[in-house]
């Protein structure tokens, strides 16, 4: 399931300090409400050290700020993550998601429609703090006859502009989650700390994702208990097995909607039988899946996200799902070609960064294993 967490809502708030963006009276409402909820969200966030002298806060709590800064502390020393304000200070924000993204994309499209904003650029999804603003814009899109999916984002990041404030904060959106999971979640984040390209979010979210993997293996295996180990790995697995499934149908519906029937409107009847009988091969191929998990151990709660996900998928959700995995195989690669060695994998990061998006891509494409290249990328989204 995707996890994207970028941080087009925070970073609006930039955009009226810095600019003023200009813009409609919609454009203005949608900044409005984004800086007020990072502000919010911000002001919430105290320090850990405050929240350990509490005698309030329980002992679950407590284990996850302690768990939390051996893990900061970890990627610094041993991932060459950056050493700053962010995660050191945790607030409870009362809700179980920090925002709330919108994505959309055609009838017959995997192409994400794209939202530009100051310094992120055009990125491929909308952020609100209210879920029923980021449903409302679900409705509009909808009634121009795009396939929208709605959903929560538990982790909140800044890209490290808002470090002057206080840097961004450990949540209970996810404070909670399994060791490996939360573990790999900070991670993630602090990677967008270290190379962002703007406008390019298949670029930003698979670099963030190779990181996590990457690093979460290395703590499992020098910090973690046993008992964390084998959680992981089961987790993991399940995630495998999905990630294969998704893939494997994202890449037939590429194919349906790149064939000559996805041209000639009289022939729109057989593609929209194609797309439903692969959504519904789809839908089938996860109840066995799930029916084997479930078999194999895995509670109901375990899979309640992925159920969730599988009920509503549609174009918009495969779309999203695509900028988290489809690259990760290439920044392995270069990991690998680089020695291991951080330092130089992140300077190599930067330098594509800083290339044209074409030759970027290129050199992508030339790093991915044989088995594991992704489904071609059209070259231009539409915008909205």
């Amino acid at each position: 399931m995707p996890r994207p967490r970028l941080p087009a809502p925070a970073l609006a708030l930039l955009c009226l300090l810095l600019s003023g963006c200009a813009g409609t009276g919609q454009s203005l409402a949608y900044y409005w409400q984004s800086a007020r909820g990072h502000l919010q969200l911000m002001n919430a966030a105290q320090p850990i050290d405050d929240w350990l002298a509490r005698p309030t806060t329980s002992a679950a709590l407590r284990e996850r700020l302690q768990l939390a800064r051996q893990a900061r502390r970890f990627a610094v020393d041993e991932l060459g993550l950056p050493d700053n304000a962010s995660y050191h200070r945790y607030a409870d924000l009362g809700r179980r998601a920090a925002v709330w993204n919108v994505v959309a994309a055609g009838p017959y499209s995997l192409t994400l429609h794209t939202w530009c904003f100051p310094v992120t650029g055009c990125i491929g999804y909308r952020g609100y703090f209210d879920e029923n603003a980021a449903r409302a814009e679900a409705e509009r899109l909808q009634a121009q006859g795009l396939e929208t999916s709605v959903y929560g984002v538990p982790a909140y990041s800044t890209l490290g502009y808002m470090n002057w404030a206080g840097g961004d904060p450990l949540l209970n959106t996810f404070i909670g989650w399994p060791e490996g999971d939360f573990v790999r979640l900070l991670f993630h984040e602090l990677a967008h700390q270290v190379v962002y390209a703007q406008g390019d979010t298949r670029f930003n979210e698979s670099f963030a994702t190779a990181v996590e993997r990457i690093g979460v293996q290395r703590w499992l295996d020098e910090r973690a208990t046993p008992q964390a180990r084998a959680d992981y790995a089961a987790s993991e697995a399940r995630r495998q097995a999905f990630r294969t499934l998704t893939r494997a149908t994202r890449e037939r519906l590429a194919e349906i909607y790149a064939s000559p029937t996805a041209a000639t409107a009289q022939d729109a009847p057989a593609l929209e039988a194609m797309k439903k009988q692969t959504f519904e091969q789809f839908r089938s191929d996860y109840a066995a899946l799930r029916a084997r998990w479930l078999a194999g151990g895995a509670q109901p709660a375990q899979l309640a996200g992925l159920d969730q996900w599988v009920q509503s998928a549609n174009n918009a959700s495969f779309g999203a799902q695509a900028a988290y995995d489809d690259l990760v195989p290439a920044f392995t690669a270069l990991f690998e070609r680089e020695g291991h060695d951080w330092k130089r994998f992140y300077a190599a990061v930067r330098a594509l960064a800083d290339e044209p998006r074409a030759e970027r891509d290129a050199a992508l494409e030339a790093l991915m294993p044989a088995t594991a290249h992704p489904a071609p990328q059209p070259t231009e989204a539409p915008r909205v």
